[in-house]
């Protein structure tokens, strides 16, 4: 079992190491970053003419739930 006095001294020790800790920390250069804000997506708008015809076909392959033309997905199912 641990006394008050040794309790005490742990204590003191913890906030000397804390202390300097803080000073050196102090003493460390940083660099300043800058936000980059963007506007917009990512996405090119268009009329849409231009497409892969092989993607509607492959995205339906790999959707599990599917009727007709349309895939059925779910919300937060995870």
């Amino acid at each position: 079992m641990i006394s008050e006095r040794e309790k005490e001294e742990i204590k003191k020790e913890a906030k000397e190491i804390l202390d300097k800790f803080a000073n050196s920390l102090e003493k460390v250069k940083t660099k300043k970053k800058e936000l980059k804000v963007q506007t917009g997506g990512f996405r090119k708008e268009g009329a849409g003419e231009e497409t892969d015809s092989d993607f509607r076909k492959r995205m339906f392959e790999n959707a599990p739930r599917k009727d007709g033309d349309f895939i059925l997905a779910e919300k937060k199912k995870w």
